[in-house]
């Protein structure tokens, strides 16, 4: 679970503040859930509350944007997928919605999301994270995103990492 600093601070801004348990959760799952078939049972009991009072705090917080989301970080290295590359996409605004959808959903994309462009050396505005077992591997799915992509496709290039980044949320102190 990831908790945002902008939540935090419009939280604070609407008068509502983080409790003790609110933070206690934070802190119990910001290196990550338990790894096991009950995850929130789990931390229910290292925490001494009920199951149920955990699920719903945790709503509570995504609702409001204190916590953005709760998902799964594969290490795509360890998976054997130590082809990474960022694809960059031209393509049109009106549709990027739709298109992102289309790209996001795909097994091989890990995330995908829009960025602002910087014309006129950057005209790129859908960002595509795409894993494989090799760059040729990375560059066939690729051509199938352009593929999908169609007419709405107006150019797109793919970055590969150089190094692994440490990526981590926010940590709070408990």
């Amino acid at each position: 679970m990831t908790a945002y600093p902008q939540a935090m601070n419009k939280v604070q801004q609407d008068g509502q503040l983080l409790d003790a348990t609110d933070r206690q959760i934070i802190v119990a799952t910001q290196a990550g859930l338990p790894l096991v078939a009950e995850p929130f049972a789990a931390l229910a009991r290292q925490l001494g509350l009920e199951t149920d009072e955990v699920l719903q705090r945790v709503a509570d917080m995504q609702a409001c944007g204190i916590i953005r989301r709760i998902a799964a970080v594969p290490n795509h290295y360890a998976l054997g997928y130590i082809a990474n590359g960022m694809s960059v996409w031209n393509v049109s605004d009106e549709h990027i919605t739709e298109l992102g959808g289309l790209i996001g959903g795909l097994d091989y994309v890990s995330h995908c999301y829009q960025r602002p462009r910087y014309l006129p050396l950057w005209p790129y505005n859908l960002f595509a994270m795409v894993h494989g077992r090799s760059r040729d591997d990375v560059m066939a799915r690729v051509g199938a995103i352009s593929a999908l992509l169609g007419e709405h496709c107006r150019g797109h290039e793919v970055l590969y990492s150089k190094r692994i980044l440490k990526k981590t949320g926010l940590r709070i102190k408990g």
